[in-house]
């Protein structure tokens, strides 16, 4: 199987049909990556945060759990997970969100622009980006105030996720650019696609 690497602060989109796995790793330890998925055959069928949340009953999504589309249909099924913290909460980082958290730091793209970019070919335009399935994000959730904080992901070098897709997808994915998301500094991220 060939591994993608996908390099520090950009993105990818490619097609990922039924049947298949994807396989998303963090080779140095450390790193987010935003994972879109839209149905190949129309993609204002998209992954949905709250069609997931409610259908799988928790906001901790691992090994055995599904994604659902904003149709309610099953769009991946997470099959192996030995990063096992994702979040599915926030929005891609943007030029916006560099403005808000980081104004003393250069403007990026971050992942909405990389993400707009990659999947521009495949006529998804940037308003139909919906909140990503955040890979490796580590993003507690305070039980008694509800307040989200953003810390470094508690990957280590080699650890990945397995997703398998249940009906043809339309993927993007990203290298994170946000530095909080990611512990002050940017990696690249790997993936294959298993057969």
């Amino acid at each position: 199987m060939t591994v993608h690497e996908i390099l520090p602060r950009s993105g990818t989109a490619f097609r990922l049909s039924a049947g298949q796995v994807l396989k998303v790793s963090d080779p140095r330890g450390v790193q987010v990556a935003d994972l879109l998925a839209y149905a190949a055959d129309d993609v204002r069928e998209v992954i949905s945060a709250g069609r997931t949340f409610d259908y799988e009953e928790t906001i901790r999504l691992t090994a055995g759990h599904k994604l659902w589309s904003n149709r309610s249909r099953v769009m991946l099924e997470i099959v192996e997970d030995t990063a096992g913290t994702h979040d599915f909460l926030l929005t891609p980082c943007s030029e916006a969100t560099f403005r808000h958290f980081y104004p003393d730091l250069p403007v990026h793209r971050g992942c909405f622009g990389n993400l707009a970019a990659a999947l521009a070919p495949y006529g998804i335009e940037p308003d139909a980006i919906p909140t990503a399935f955040n890979v490796f994000m580590n993003v507690p959730v305070d039980g008694a105030t509800g307040r989200l904080e953003v810390l470094p992901p508690t990957t280590r070098a080699g650890d990945f996720i397995r997703l398998r897709a249940e009906i043809d997808l339309i993927i993007g994915l990203t290298a994170c650019s946000a530095p909080a998301s990611n512990g002050g500094s940017f990696k690249p991220i790997h993936y294959q696609i298993e057969a």
